[in-house]
């Protein structure tokens, strides 16, 4: 991830930058993409102003590695750019130089964003994640380096389209860092060698749990007057499969991705299981529970399970079993993790034989520092095929549970059902990509057992 780069010095690079990116503009020639600026700043644009991308910006914007502001802001939705804006203005002053000109709204919004940097600078992608791709494929173009929030794909062709895309930017020297920062996470990679090093002994089972209340818009009921119907769906985008991938993919892809990572493996197949119980008026297109059993290559399982529902035990957090002892890889949400390792199965408080020391680092803030570490420095840096089958694995989870069948690695990626064919063409009165059924009143559900090649009807 940061190996270093064999091409021009950065000082040979700031004085033929202008005569080099023309040359490959034309010639298709991978250019090192330093940020050039004479002042050494790095202009960040941000793509989607939700909590989420907020917060990214907030951690862009706090990186001590150099010079750093914000100068273009995109969304669908004027009020949450325009609260987003003043959140980040209240609270970083100077490093915000948004002006009215550079505040877009509409589904082109992404494009006149990033339209505002230069080559070398960084947007941050925070829209629901059937977006992913076409942002991502405009910001190569242009020669951005990017930041783009989990899950990245939300089915099989999009993840294919998103693994051709990491290796285009691959070939234009551009950095991509992808929001799974558990892997950033510094108390985790001591976890990671110290399991490698075969602390634990060999893995042989491990366990993930995000059993908690209703999160963000999993939940959601009819749609209520003074908003399409797109906008209602790309507002509420938890709850609908092709925005999201639903609460499954966007709730349960860090305790299924640091899983995977402490395997040092992908899971070749899943089976599994859901169910809608407590409905009520809600109408949108998730389970409440899901039971995933992943089958590693080497025969090892993973089991996670996801529950949204009030009043039920809770538990968020990841373990690795072993044939020596035992891990906690999370404790409670993602940071901090508080990671420690056990010298038999019981997880007591006498058995602890190592312990990660507290505080920890905070992993969505180093994220941001290694990301933009690698560009000061160019250092090659490109997270998106991991992204891209962290998302995959956890789309195979989910499509497992939603049709009652045996989903391998390669079943998902070849999977030919998109759930949004033509998210690229949307603008603000386009039809939304998924429709209430006017005799149920209730939008296409997953029917395990009887719609079994894909998650749902249209």
């Amino acid at each position: 991830m940061t190996e270093p780069n064999p091409n021009a010095s950065r000082r040979d690079f700031l004085r033929t930058t202008g005569q080099v990116a023309t040359v490959s503009a034309l010639a298709g020639v991978a250019v090192p993409m330093v940020h050039a600026a004479e002042d050494n700043t790095i202009r960040v644009a941000l793509v989607g102003c939700g909590g989420r991308g907020t917060g990214a910006a907030g951690n862009a914007l706090s990186t001590t590695q150099g010079p750093i502001k914000l100068v273009a802001m995109a969304d669908v939705f004027k009020e949450r750019l325009d609260s987003s804006y003043e959140s980040l203005k209240k609270e970083y002053g100077d490093k915000v130089e948004v002006g009215c000109d550079h505040k877009f709204v509409g589904f082109d919004g992404y494009q006149k964003a990033i339209d505002s940097l230069r080559a070398g600078d960084v947007v941050i992608f925070a829209t629901p994640p059937a977006f992913r791709w076409v942002h991502f494929g405009y910001a190569i173009q242009k020669g951005i380096h990017t930041f783009m929030e989990k899950p990245v794909t939300v089915d099989g062709p999009t993840t294919r389209r998103m693994l051709a895309l990491g290796e285009e930017a691959k070939k234009k020297n551009l950095k991509v860092g992808v929001g799974l920062m558990c892997r950033h996470c510094e108390a985790r990679q001591e976890l990671f060698n110290r399991i490698k090093d075969g602390e634990i002994g060999d893995s042989i089972m491990l366990r993930a749990y995000r059993q908690t209340g209703p999160v963000g818009s999993a939940l959601t009921g009819p749609k209520p007057a003074g908003i399409s119907e797109l906008l209602y769906q790309i507002q509420r985008f938890h709850a609908f499969l092709w925005a999201s991938g639903g609460c499954y993919s966007d709730f349960l892809i860090h305790n299924i991705d640091e899983c995977c990572w402490m395997k040092d493996a992908w899971p070749v197949m899943a089976q599994g299981s859901g169910a809608r119980c407590y409905r009520a008026e809600y109408i949108d297109q998730n389970f409440d529970t899901y039971s995933v059993e992943y089958t590693f290559g080497d025969g090892t399982k993973m089991f996670l399970e996801g529950r949204n529902i009030p009043g039920c035990h809770q538990e968020f957090a990841s373990y690795v079993n072993g044939t020596k002892g035992s891990a906690v890889i999370s404790s409670n949400s993602h940071s901090p993790a508080r990671c420690r390792i056990y010298k038999g199965q019981k997880f007591t408080r006498s058995d602890i034989v190592w312990a990660f020391p507290q505080p920890e680092p905070n992993p969505y803030q180093t994220e941001w520092d290694d990301l933009i570490r690698a560009i000061r420095k160019d250092k090659l840096y490109n997270e998106v095929e991991r992204g891209a089958k962290a998302s995959l694995v956890t789309s195979m989870g989910r499509m497992a549970a939603h049709t009652g069948q045996v989903i391998t690695f390669d079943d998902m990626l070849n999977c030919k059902n998109e759930f949004a064919p033509d998210v690229d063409k949307l603008t603000m009165t386009s039809p939304a990509p998924l429709q209430l059924d006017k005799l149920t009143k209730h939008y296409p559900c997953p029917q395990p057992g009887i719609v079994k090649d894909r998650e749902y009807l249209v």
